[in-house]
């Protein structure tokens, strides 16, 4: 550690690569995850001129889609792309860690130095790994490094003082809202801090708000910029309810108790109180444990605000998590090394708040339980001792029949034939390098609501698709009385258009 604590860059390149190999795996991965499969074929209608929302769509801000177009979907360019993203964070976050250890309270010398090492090595391991879904180029993954880029700006002396650095920090804060709505959370989870480190009294008010209005500014600057953009292109209200209103029916899926969105009212109340708790203590709180403890909380929001358990969901959680164990780690070995009494209840709460942290997602998450055989199947593969059908059906049993329906179509169609996939594998567009009769890339965006049933059938009229495949057990909500069936590959079946 004094070593490496001479040489900054030669740390650094610890974690980095022990960050490239845990990802390296996933460069090789077959195309397989659902959302993926998604996001590849709207960014090979966004390469060959559709217009978002409009042309096609999803319930996700453009950003995402923009570098998925800026690739025509490819999956090994995106997954590269998600790797240096990834190693670029990994040393924002050491950045940030380093500045928060100038004011970490009861601990060494040598423990504050060795924090931000500690922080970057946790962070690159669960963020590495397909742990938490690491692997998958999720919006997770590219909104982490400009939230906590704003984040070093947000607790950095001059940012008080600075306009310029305010604004720079919403503008970045507002590159993560773009990629995924929940970004709001860390932009809200800032700004509080920022409130809460400048209060003075409720007559100063105006004084407070002229001081950071600047932050929300830069927030705000791009989002109206992506809304312009829409509105002089004609598709204002398909973005509005694609990017934003989609949301409020997601989020209430499983957020209802006695009313429809009960459980979410329980857990801003629940912020809420905590953030109360931190604000009438503030003064005797240090600022560093002050910032992680009110990121943590947003974050912790983020992560149970629409009530699913799906694994990446944890990505946002991770930053603030891996301060606050590095934190309570480096108490506890301070502790062990230099046995010493600490007179204040500080360390006691934040090990409280850790301890629950943990005991939550434990309950309401299962991490991947496939991480060690994950590596074991790359390994196998790559020295001959497993086959390709064999490593594709490891991330899913369905992965290979959809590559051979892929090879069938290429085999049986020409370029300016179309199809359409009644399932939820959309990846066999991108596979097959077509894009579906319509808006909609998967059978549960179809069948949302009887509108957009009615909308895939009038472009099945339009399109006339060459050939349908049903790779559902969801019966097809459209005749096929003008297609015949040719063949069924595993479960599912092939249909060709007879006239």
């Amino acid at each position: 550690m004094k070593f490496l604590s001479r040489h900054f860059h030669a740390f650094l390149i610890v974690p980095s690569l022990l960050f490239f190999f845990l990802r390296l795996p996933s460069l090789f991965e077959p195309n397989w995850y659902g959302d993926e499969g998604i996001y590849q074929t709207i960014g090979l209608a966004l390469k060959n001129g559709a217009l978002l929302y409009k042309d096609i769509w999803d319930n996700k801000p453009p950003l995402l889609y923009i570098l998925y177009g800026l690739f025509g979907g490819d999956q090994f360019s995106l997954r590269v792309l998600s790797l240096l993203f990834g190693i670029a964070t990994i040393i924002a976050i050491f950045i940030l860690a380093k500045k928060l250890s100038e004011n970490l309270p009861h601990l060494s010398k040598t423990q504050a130095k060795n924090f931000p090492f500690i922080v970057s090595l946790l962070f690159s391991i669960l963020f590495g790994s397909p742990l938490l879904e690491g692997n998958i180029a999720n919006a997770e993954n590219f909104m982490l490094l400009p939230i906590i880029c704003a984040g070093i700006l947000i607790v950095s002396e001059k940012t008080t003082h600075g306009t310029r650095n305010l604004f720079i920090a919403g503008l970045l804060s507002s590159l993560a809202f773009l990629t995924k709505i929940v970004g709001l959370f860390d932009f809200t989870a800032f700004l509080a801090f920022l409130i809460f480190m400048n209060f003075e009294s409720f007559a100063k008010i105006p004084i407070l708000l002229k001081k950071l209005w600047w932050y929300p500014i830069g927030f705000g600057t791009p989002i109206l910029g992506t809304m312009i953009f829409f509105f002089a292109k004609g598709a204002f209200k398909e973005f509005y309810q694609g990017a934003f209103t989609q949301m409020i029916g997601y989020v209430g899926y499983g957020n209802r108790l006695i009313i429809p969105q009960g459980l979410l009212v329980i857990k801003m109340i629940l912020l809420t109180t905590f953030l109360l708790v931190l604000f009438k203590n503030r003064n005797r709180i240090h600022t560093s444990i002050l910032f992680i403890l009110i990121w943590l909380s947003f974050s912790l929001f983020n992560t149970f605000f629409a009530q699913r358990p799906y694994v990446h969901y944890l990505l946002v959680l991770l930053p603030s998590f891996c301060l606050l164990s590095a934190y309570v780690y480096s108490l506890v070995i301070d502790q062990i090394l230099t046995p010493k009494t600490l007179y204040t209840k500080t360390p006691i709460f934040i090990g409280g708040v850790l301890l629950f942290v943990v005991l939550l997602v434990h309950l309401n998450f299962t991490l991947y339980t496939k991480t060690i055989p994950y590596y074991g199947n790359f390994i196998n593969f790559i020295l001959g001792s497993k086959d390709v059908t064999s490593y594709y059906e490891f991330f899913d049993r369905k992965t290979p029949r959809d590559y051979q329906l892929a090879q069938y179509i290429l085999l049986k169609t020409k370029p300016s034939d179309n199809i359409f996939i009644w399932g939820n594998n959309a990846q066999i567009y991108k596979l097959t390098n077509k894009l579906p009769p319509g808006r909609f890339t998967v059978a549960y965006h179809i069948t949302a609501k009887k509108e957009t049933l009615d909308e895939t059938y009038t472009a099945l009229l339009k399109q006339k698709p060459k050939y349908i495949l049903v790779t559902t057990n969801s019966p097809i909500p459209y005749s096929l009385t003008q297609y015949v069936h040719r063949l069924n590959i595993q479960e599912a079946a092939v249909y060709e258009r007879t006239y």
